[in-house]
């Protein structure tokens, strides 16, 4: 089966019934756990100012593509956490690969040239497998990470080139590639720069390939890729294209809405790129390894990066890791500096782990051996028609999606696309819903995102969309019975 011998399912039906837990709504320790929670953690991406009223949802355990929290209840979770746990939550050869890597060699750096083989084998099966051409692997820990020391090592490539202006990156609207000072500057979302004096200079944003949003009325989606594309080449002319060093992009936007660039987009972008020695990074920190049908989300969308960044899927979730994939021509620039300044001054202490480098090879030789690219292409197909069923739904602007990835567009008026007022909070109340049902999804805005474990079944797939469908019923009669 695709998702192998040890993962441990459960039963599919739309009855799943709660496990036993010593954790019950209302106990002392699960009213415990909230009160520790809130005295101590400040959670990321949360309203910290209405936290306290609505209190954090405590997760205790994980078993295949669902997740129980402290009271027992189960969850499917349909965003792989956060489009990472490819594999589920309870892989048993994951867990017994970081135990062994542990007891083995828990720690060793990456610096100053230690290593250790975890590392090496890592690097080599990335280098093997890449549909690029690749010279070496540099390790970070997570995406963000990865994106950052993207943007340093265009920098740093460009300087040894004796190309100091040549540093502008360019990035898009709606686009996130992280949360690093850095990362977070390419981010082309409002949220991630507000009041954090945001974006740094020499970042710039073009368009969001989102026809249903963006494309002008009658447009086409090829000729909407074309207009993208000149505007793109108007920017790099306008800027200078001496200046103008890189362009990045995720195949699937994923947290701005999981769009779904028109047909033809990439090649036209590829061919402004090349036409002004712009160097292209592939941000596959949610489309790597299988997401969109293909090991890689540029083999699905026909792009030709120079490099490409890789985390999440990496290790299937189950320990932190991150790659950046070095063409020959930056990894030389590289070695120059380092004869100039005496070293390649940048790394982190946890730069390829060895046991989040033991997990993902594991991972990796999962994904091969019980062919998830096969698994993924063969449900796919339902996934996606599933997901289309609610075209025709008075609340649901668009469907869109590719591999099992997807997200349906809430909207206030369909015949002519309006918003929800942002503070109105339409896309909380679907999830609030949603988990109320035993589905967990996530509100990007008014898209309503979907990214299941790579192992998910045709049944689970079904259960999923039944669902769904119950916590989009539920928010319409919310909307027609508080907004209308």
């Amino acid at each position: 089966m695709a998702s192998g011998k040890n993962c441990g399912r459960l039963q599919q039906s739309l009855a799943l019934q709660p496990v036993a837990s010593p954790y019950r709504e209302g106990s002392r320790m699960t009213d415990n756990y909230a009160a520790r929670d809130l005295a101590t953690i400040a959670h990321p991406y949360a309203n910290l100012a209405t936290l306290p009223d609505q209190g954090p949802v405590v997760m205790e355990r994980g078993d295949g593509v669902y997740v129980y929290d402290s009271a027992g209840k189960p969850y499917l979770e349909g965003m792989s956490g956060l489009w990472c746990a490819s594999l589920g939550f309870s892989n048993a050869e994951l867990v017994e690969a970081a135990r062994e890597q542990m007891a083995r060699l828990p720690f060793n750096h990456l610096f100053a040239g230690r290593s250790h083989d975890p590392a090496i084998a890592l690097a080599e099966k990335l280098k093997d497998m890449a549909p690029i051409p690749v010279s070496r692997v540099f390790f970070c820990n997570s995406g963000s990470e990865a994106n950052d020391t993207q943007i340093k090592l265009v920098w740093y490539m460009n300087n040894a080139l004796g190309r100091p202006n040549k540093k502008k990156i360019i990035s898009r609207q709606r686009a996130y590639h992280g949360v690093t000072i850095a990362s977070a500057s390419l981010t082309g979302l409002p949220g991630n720069h507000a009041d954090f004096d945001l974006p740094i200079a020499g970042i710039l944003h073009t368009a969001c390939p989102h026809h249903y949003r963006y494309a002008h009325e009658g447009e086409s989606e090829e000729d909407f890729a074309t207009r993208l594309a000149n505007e793109l080449e108007e920017m790099i002319l306008r800027e200078g294209p001496d200046t103008v060093a890189a362009f990045i992009a995720e195949p699937v936007m994923g947290a701005g809405g999981v769009i779904v660039p028109p047909a033809g987009y990439f090649e036209k972008i590829q061919a402004v790129l090349d036409r002004h020695d712009v160097y292209m990074i592939a941000d596959e920190v949610i489309c790597g390894f299988g997401r969109l049908g293909e090991m890689f989300g540029s083999q699905a969308l026909g792009m030709r990066p120079d490099s490409m960044s890789l985390a999440k899927a990496l290790s299937a979730a189950y320990m932190p890791i991150s790659a950046v994939l070095i063409p020959e021509r930056m990894y030389q620039a590289m070695v120059d500096e380092s004869r100039k300044n005496g070293a390649f001054y940048h790394g982190f202490t946890y730069s390829g782990h060895p046991v989040a480098a033991a997990v993902a090879l594991k991972t990796i030789e999962i994904y091969e051996r019980d062919d998830i690219v096969g698994h993924v292409r063969k449900v796919a197909p339902l996934f996606q028609q599933r997901l289309r069923e609610f075209t025709e739904h008075p609340l649901v602007g668009e469907a869109r999606g590719m591999g099992l990835m997807g997200a349906l567009e809430l909207v206030a008026d369909r015949a002519t696309k309006t918003a929800f007022p942002a503070k109105a909070g339409v896309g909380a109340m679907f999830t609030r819903y949603a988990a109320e049902e035993g589905l967990i999804a996530r509100s990007l805005g008014d898209s309503m995102a979907l990214c299941p474990p790579l192992i998910i079944t045709e049944s689970e797939i079904d259960l999923l969309f039944a669902r769904l469908a119950i916590a989009l019923d539920r928010t319409t009669v919310w909307v027609n019975s508080t907004l209308k």
